[in-house]
């Protein structure tokens, strides 16, 4: 009975893998800009309002205008 119990354990620990499996995330960057230039827009989609200049939109936050995507 022993050596039957020594080979299962032997086979359960050469056989298992160690490996663990790995979650990459996406990188989120932010984009803040601290004034609006002179020729931005306020444009007001769905209720709310958003600044818009270079074809681009963005909202305003405590620390500048945040780039959106609409």
């Amino acid at each position: 009975m022993r050596p039957f119990l020594l080979a299962i354990i032997a086979l359960l620990m050469f056989t298992t893998s160690c490996a663990r499996s790995v979650v990459v995330t996406p990188s989120t960057q932010v984009t803040v800009v601290k004034t609006a230039p002179k020729n931005h827009r306020i444009v007001m989609i769905r209720g709310q309002r958003y600044y818009t200049w270079n074809g681009k939109h963005y909202k305003k936050t405590r620390q500048g205008y945040v780039l959106v995507r609409i």
